[in-house]
């Protein structure tokens, strides 16, 4: 049985051997250090201590020439999780139909009870997909609605889960209630209640995210289902940046459909995805596409999407381990620490302004940030060109994405360039 430790060993020897670098060498610390370190202190304690993440850093590689602080789109994967995917896809293409048609159920069926256990689920209320949109998009399409039956959001939703929702409004008469949110809120009970006023006796489904994909900021999204369901609506929970960059664990949330990808926080194989649907509600949504068992209570119906590449799926169980070796308490105080560490530094000076609230409930990694006198997309492309700092504009600022392999040299220099932007 692999251990923490010792994964994470590995997965640090994986990373110098990638580089050509002998296994532990004089800037990494040995196994026996390594079990110091692992074991000291809080989360809290330990998302300080460099020596601690200069291990986890040292397995990922990662192109030096430029700083990457956008891990809200695509999380690299850690090298042990990349060589499993090949590895795997070897595998496979040297017995292609045989695997296919004798070896994947039983290697799908141990992947989801491995899963399962680490988002606290049973395999038969979940299908691995391809990412949050799909997810989102059969449940959105899928569910029974009739016409002149609403579905409340707030108008910081990803587009394409707004464009879902529009598009089914235009082809079968639906209604969407839109709401706006404070950007800064005083609380989550301010949150909670924008929704409970915007509830009418139409609406039946609210779609909510865990973590607002412009700004990071969290919603209280288990205080939110719990008062949708006690007027007796059902709650679609995107989750696409809070899976595994928050520690919790699905059923924390209350939600009846939740949507995420897994090629973010918890750094699996690009073109991964989780959808959740509870038990009860399988058999009254239509598969997206065509199955046979349309009206079943077979979650897999959701799933039917033709010939699927099962290696990367399978690299889904490296991730987990990656993530449960760090530990995902320890993963989300570091992430918030990095966010806190540039944060801090910057958020008193004059035309620098934080666009996502702060408080440890409200926010983790991601951050949103403007300089007076830049557009976001000024901002980024300023960031770019002079100090080689990688990220995204999106509505009201620049997004800073920080992950584990960050070093805060690195986030040094994302306070000096702003404060020189803003001087």
């Amino acid at each position: 049985m692999t251990t923490r430790r010792t994964f994470v060993r590995t997965a640090a020897g994986t990373a110098l051997c990638a580089l050509g670098t002998p296994r532990f060498a004089s800037a990494a610390l040995s196994p026996e250090e390594l079990e110091g370190v692992a074991g000291a202190g809080s989360p809290k304690q330990v998302a300080q201590d460099e020596a601690y993440w200069e291990v986890i850093q040292r397995a990922y590689t990662q192109d030096s020439s430029f700083i990457n602080l956008e891990s809200g789109f695509f999380s690299p994967a850690a090298d042990p999780v990349v060589e499993a995917q090949v590895q795997n896809l070897r595998r496979i293409n040297q017995i292609p139909s045989f695997y296919m048609r004798r070896l994947m159920a039983e290697e799908r069926e141990d992947l989801k009870t491995v899963f399962g256990r680490f988002a606290g689920i049973p395999p038969e209320e979940f299908a691995f997909v391809r990412n949050t949109t799909e997810a989102l998009n059969v449940v959105l399409q899928g569910v029974p609605l009739e016409a002149g039956e609403e579905v409340l959001y707030c108008s910081r939703e990803y587009p394409s889960m707004q464009e879902a929702l529009e598009q089914r409004a235009m082809r079968y008469g639906t209604v969407n209630r839109v709401i706006d949110l404070p950007w800064l809120p005083a609380s989550q009970d301010e949150v909670v209640q924008a929704y409970a006023e915007a509830i009418t006796p139409r609406t039946r489904y609210i779609l909510v995210s865990h973590m607002i994909y412009l700004t990071g900021q969290v919603l209280p999204v288990r205080a939110i289902s719990d008062m949708a369901h006690a007027r007796g609506i059902e709650v679609i929970v995107d989750a696409a940046h809070s899976f595994a960059h928050l520690d919790w664990k699905v059923p924390d949330l209350g939600a009846d459909y939740l949507g995420s990808s897994l090629h973010k926080w918890l750094g699996g194989p690009l073109g991964t995805g989780l959808l959740y649907v509870k038990r009860e509600h399988i058999s009254k949504v239509w598969p997206l596409f065509g199955d046979r068992n349309a009206r079943s209570h077979d979650i897999e119906k959701l799933h039917h999407i033709g010939t699927h590449p099962q290696g990367t799926d399978q690299a889904i169980k490296d991730a987990v381990r990656f993530h449960e070796d760090i530990g995902g308490a320890r993963k989300e105080a570091r992430l918030r620490y990095l966010k806190n560490y540039w944060v801090e530094q910057v958020k008193d000076v004059s035309g620098i302004h934080i666009n996502t609230p702060l408080g440890d409930e409200q926010s983790c990694a991601i951050a949103n940030v403007l300089v007076d006198g830049l557009s976001p997309t000024e901002l980024v492309d300023a960031l770019w060109d002079r100090y080689r700092i990688f990220t995204v504009g999106v509505e009201q600022g620049a997004r800073i994405a920080p992950n584990v392999f960050t070093r805060l040299p690195q986030l040094d220099l994302l306070v000096e360039a702003l404060k020189n932007h803003a001087s």
